[in-house]
């Protein structure tokens, strides 16, 4: 099995708001989950895409 979709890792100002499997970033402002999510998206290799104000996911396509 190939599995080539998935999420990376999950960057938000909001703990409380994720569960799941997935490596979870959490920052104090906006401004550094923007950051973190730029970061991270170069580092793993993947594309970030914000879902809202406060969560940011990296993924794999």
């Amino acid at each position: 099995m190939n599995i080539e979709k998935f999420i990376l890792a999950v960057i938000t100002t909001k703990p409380n708001m994720v569960t799941g499997s997935a490596s979870v970033f959490t920052c104090a402002t906006k401004e550094e989950m923007e950051f973190i999510a730029a970061n991270l998206e170069a580092i793993l290799d993947g594309i970030a895409h914000a879902l809202g104000d406060d969560l940011y996911v990296i993924v794999k396509h």
